[in-house]
């Protein structure tokens, strides 16, 4: 929208979507919305309600059902399936937990979300559709970069295994080749049992996993729990871009965070 105007974020970086509740200040900026966009319920489940009283004439565009997007099923397999079953709260999705919702981290899908804003937009207000065109092209050009640029910064740690707290991170790993082998729990809100923490030990160990990544909303205490005797160290993943300035370059240091932790964490280190 630049050089059009600016547009308003309900969740701020460091919220999350899956639990988030919707202000009275957020219920009037989408009462005076011409536009708005989500990425479906799968996501943010809160906005379901207040998105179907909306007027019939404001635009809503469901990001996740976007021409060229690509979604990916939930892992509920192997290691990832003993997160879910651990995961009593089932992070709110009910029918909508089939599917892995964090579709941007993948910088392709990011593309095809920029084409998707762009015509929503441009169907919105037709006499700025030039000036929405344009700066979608400049975005795609950026973004075919950014991948470029995250894919050789990844290449020395593609294969270095590693367990996550939550599984967010799929649709990176498959983009960029990653190895994660598992996750503590699909949500934040509940922390393993004993039992569970054994069995996690156990898999760092046969999978030789070199890190686990916590996110900043969880407990740094209980990944030293988790990782303790194994020899993994710690890192963190943030797939909110908790901390990052709201604007034009929020995505691309997103990424491109995801990437500097993964290196710094996985890499051995020399010398």
């Amino acid at each position: 929208m630049a050089g059009v105007g600016e547009p308003r974020l309900l969740v701020a970086g460091g919220l999350s979507p899956h639990t988030y509740a919707l202000k009275p200040s957020d219920a009037k900026a989408l009462a005076k919305a011409r536009a708005v966009f989500w990425i479906g319920p799968e996501l943010e489940r809160f906005l379901e309600k207040p998105l179907s009283a909306l007027a019939g004439d404001v635009r809503v565009v469901r990001l996740g059902k976007a021409e060229g997007v690509r979604m990916l099923p939930a892992r509920k397999a192997g290691a990832w399936a003993e997160a879910a079953h651990d995961d009593g709260d089932k992070h709110g999705h009910d029918d909508d937990d089939e599917v892995d919702a964090h579709l941007w981290l993948d910088p392709r899908n990011a593309a095809r979300i920029v084409d998707a804003v762009v015509a929503g937009l441009s169907g919105t207000d037709p006499a700025n559709a030039a000036r929405y065109q344009a700066n979608g092209e400049r975005t795609l050009a950026a973004l075919r970069g950014l991948e470029s640029e995250i894919r050789a910064t990844l290449k020395p740690v593609a294969g270095v295994p590693y367990l996550v707290f939550h599984d967010a991170f799929q649709y990176f790993e498959a983009r960029f080749g990653l190895t994660a082998v598992g996750a503590v729990s699909v949500g934040a809100e509940r922390s393993p049992g004993a039992r569970r923490i054994t069995e996690l030990r156990q898999r760092i160990r046969d999978q030789g996993a070199v890190c686990m990544f916590t996110q900043p909303q969880f407990e740094p205490a209980l990944a030293k729990t988790l990782i303790e005797g194994t020899g993994a160290r710690i890192g963190t993943l943030d797939d909110l871009g908790t901390g990052l300035d709201p604007g034009p370059g929020l995505y691309d240091e997103l990424l491109r965070s995801l990437a500097r932790s993964l290196v710094g964490c996985l890499k051995p280190a020399s010398g």
